[in-house]
């Protein structure tokens, strides 16, 4: 094991010196229209994830989509959608995102666009690849003159910053009342431009009497969590990464410090096993607690192809006993019966006495692929869901979502009320729905939060030491 720790550090060391490069294969399904619709309060740019990519260093350097992103970002949105009007009235604009809210907030945004030119037209197409195939997608795009993308919304920070930034093949654009709002300058900004963060928490059925009140009690003796498989959703991968950080690594390390001493008993010949590995890694003080609670989930987790299905069990009477982690908005959609309720669970974060993470966050991002055949449709595109409240709509009807403009966050919550979302006829009827917010969540909730630097460094080390470790398999 500490000769081939040794190999990954050095061969991490190596990578690093060079771009990482994606696949060339091409997939996903299309879809076209249809108007329609995720929530608390203010994460602000802290949630944009921070990256070393240089700038380029004059406007000789800059390629032409960079050109026409750099005169956007000292536009107003009304002037970006004249210039939008101009450059794609009558034409087709294709998008490709991790979410097919984009499919819904495409009419929303070609509504605001006639609200200033009533002859304006535009049709879309919008897809959204499975199987994390979105990077292979846009790498392949990226080999034509002129692509076919002009715009995406995107997540998995890790890959986004080896992939698509670092070689050149994403933009970031940031929108001029994005930046006001954040109190930044978009030209110094350094950052990807994140539409919102996303939470997954850990909620388990109350219907018997087991409870949960410790994030150590989910990778206890016998526990098998339902959750998305980190080969098939990476962001749960990049949890994983996030909780050798030191300030998570700590938070794991105070939850252990609150259990029995029969429950630490239990957990502490992991923990003495994993310190030589935490070293070799390069981990804090903390990091062997990390790499034992990672250890043991990744020994236990029942893999569920999709948060869905794991929310639709855990809600069940007959769902006694079981847990998951999963993303907080599944909620919405649980319809009431006699067998199945919201109330069946409890979000494990909200509970008097719970100690340890409450679960994780992530990002999805904006941007403009460096050679989009419609950049100044795509930057007005990315100005209106960002910076209005009509245009996160598409998003903002769910709790557990945040946009990272304060003034859009303070808005969908006067709109759609997320902190109340469990009260009906005045009665709080299902608190679990109560949203407490993107500023609980991050301090008192404990949320990991991605970093997509943090991450793309870790997937060379812990990364390749999470692919050694045996996986749980139900059957």
């Amino acid at each position: 094991m500490k000769k081939f720790l040794a190999l990954v550090l050095a061969l991490a060391m190596t990578l690093a010196l060079v771009a990482c490069g994606g696949g060339n294969s091409s997939s996903g399904g299309s879809t076209t229209t249809t108007p329609a619709d995720t929530t608390t309060t203010t994460p602000a740019a802290t949630n944009s994830g921070s990256t070393s990519t240089p700038a380029p260093a004059d406007d000789a350097n800059l390629t032409a989509v960079q050109k026409i992103i750099k005169e956007a970002e000292g536009m107003t949105m009304e002037e970006l959608a004249k210039k939008a009007i101009e450059e794609s009235k009558g034409q087709t604009l294709y998008g490709v995102g991790n979410s097919s809210r984009g499919k819904s907030a495409l009419p929303l945004f070609i509504e605001y666009l006639q609200s200033i030119d009533p002859s304006y037209t535009l049709e879309f197409d919008w897809q959204q690849p499975k199987n994390n195939k979105i990077f292979d997608q846009l790498t392949a795009n990226s080999q034509k003159a002129t692509g076919t993308f002009a715009v995406t919304l995107i997540q998995d920070g890790n890959q986004i910053e080896s992939k698509m930034v670092q070689t050149g093949i994403l933009d970031t654009f940031i929108p001029k009342e994005w930046a006001e709002a954040n109190g930044v300058d978009a030209a110094t900004y350094d950052g990807y431009l994140p539409l919102q963060t996303l939470n997954k928490v850990f909620m388990y059925n109350c219907t018997g009497s087991k409870v949960y009140d410790n994030v150590w009690d989910y990778v206890a003796d016998g526990e098998h969590g339902q959750f998305m498989d980190i080969d098939s959703e990476i962001v749960g991968k990049n949890f994983l990464y996030m909780l050798t950080e030191d300030t998570y690594a700590g938070w794991l390390k105070e939850a252990f410090d609150k259990l029995s001493a029969d429950e630490q008993a239990y957990f502490q010949p992991t923990i003495k096993a994993m310190e030589t590995d935490a070293s070799d890694l390069g981990l804090g003080p903390n990091g062997a607690y990390a790499l034992a609670w990672i250890k043991l989930w990744v020994g236990s987790y029942n893999a569920v192809t999709d948060d869905g299905p794991i929310c639709n069990n855990l809600v069940q009477t007959s769902a006694t006993d079981q847990f998951g982690l999963l993303v907080y908005s599944k909620l919405r959609s649980v319809e009431e019966s006699a067998s199945a309720s919201v109330n069946n669970v409890k979000v494990a974060a909200y509970q008097d006495g719970y100690e340890g993470i409450g679960g994780y966050g992530y990002c999805h991002y904006m941007f403009v692929p460096d050679n989009s055949p419609l950049p100044w449709t795509a930057c007005a595109f990315i100005a209106y869901i960002t910076c209005t409240v009509d245009g996160f709509s598409a998003w903002g009807k769910d709790m557990g979502g945040y946009s990272s403009n304060p003034t859009v966050a303070a808005g969908t919550e006067e709109k759609y009320g997320h902190s109340q979302g469990g009260f009906v006829d005045g009665v709080d009827t299902y608190p679990n729905k109560n949203d407490r917010g993107y500023d609980w969540w991050t301090t008192t909730g404990k949320l990991v939060l991605e970093d997509p630097e943090y991450c793309a460094d870790a997937a060379f080390t812990v990364g390749s030491w999470i692919e050694m470790l045996d996986k749980y398999s139900a059957g």
